[in-house]
């Protein structure tokens, strides 16, 4: 018999992304929450989830079974905090639910985040509960250096390298090490680790781990361009400052965040570089358990971009 797995914001970009993923296997009947009901795969129900209804929202659960949570709700504010807390709270009460994925996809925890207290916040409805739970620390997604080409449902953010252009502005010295990972794979890796015995709280994979300075000569070697290249100190990322690459005027327009809190963005994540929150431990991650996952590389992602 299939095990019940509820992917929550699964019509979003990461949870699409393993909801897709997880539909391709035997093992699992996938169902997705979300604010409204809308088709994504003819064989995914969606259910329309008011997350602020806990009593509701449990006894959706256990009449559909569901066994394990995943949380890929968009946790930036007060008001998604509430809903994956709330979401949290319900799976507890819900007789069936054993195992929750608390919302995270990123980098490693980190006590500078602006949502670092909106993950505690959710840590402690997870240890209030008899749960089995997990968040993943993933590094950061590469999908954006193999746009267009690349499936994904990310949207594009030419974080320290538009491959477009063949410019990088590369924050610190470009050395520091950076895990990278595609999408997919990462969902590969949460379809595989739902059947393990146990799980640890904090959950690491990677794809590879590089620096910029690496990732831009792999980047000229296939592209056959030299790159223009400038960097950004830690000093300029502080103050929310980063040099602007030409995709970025499209991209930032088209953010979902306001343009200046945008651009903000883009300097904290290259805070987060310098600062080592994107260099996942390789000695604790799940690649080992999971050989037969063949994540794509820096130069597999490029040379699909190139070559397609």
């Amino acid at each position: 018999m299939s095990v019940v797995v509820a992917v929550a914001g699964g019509t979003g970009n990461v949870g699409r992304t393993i909801v897709e993923t997880l539909a391709t296997s035997p093992r699992y009947k996938v169902i997705v929450l979300g604010r409204k009901s809308q088709t994504i795969l003819d064989n995914v129900p969606c259910y329309a989830v008011d997350y602020a209804d806990i009593g509701a929202t449990a006894k959706l659960l256990a009449q559909h079974e569901v066994a394990i949570i995943i949380s890929t709700i968009q946790v930036t504010d007060e008001t998604s905090s509430a809903a994956e807390v709330n979401l949290i709270k319900a799976a507890g009460q819900a007789s069936t639910v054993s195992r929750f994925i608390a919302s995270g996809w990123g980098s490693l925890p980190n006590e500078t985040s602006p949502v670092s207290i909106l993950q505690k916040a959710s840590e402690a409805a997870l240890r209030s509960t008899t749960l089995e739970w997990t968040r993943f620390s993933v590094g950061f997604f590469m999908d954006c250096y193999g746009i267009p080409m690349i499936k994904t449902h990310l949207p594009p953010m030419s974080f320290a390298v538009d491959m477009s252009s063949r410019k990088a502005a590369i924050p610190g010295t470009g050395n520091e090490p950076i895990a990278l990972i595609y999408s997919y794979d990462v969902a590969k890796f949460v379809s595989a680790y739902l059947a393990a015995p146990k799980w640890e709280k904090i959950t690491y994979v990677y794809g590879e781990k590089t620096t910029w300075n690496k990732f831009i000569k792999i980047a000229e070697e296939v592209t056959g361009t030299e790159f223009e290249v400038s960097y950004d100190p830690i000093e300029k990322l502080s103050r929310g400052k980063v040099t602007e690459l030409p995709s970025h005027k499209k991209e930032l327009a088209n953010s979902p965040f306001p343009e200046p809190f945008a651009r903000q963005i883009l300097a904290l994540l290259g805070s987060w570089v310098v600062g080592g929150q994107f260099d996942i431990p390789i000695e604790k991650a799940l690649n080992k358990s999971f050989p037969d996952i063949k994540p794509m590389g820096v130069q597999e992602m490029l040379l699909v971009r190139q070559t397609t």
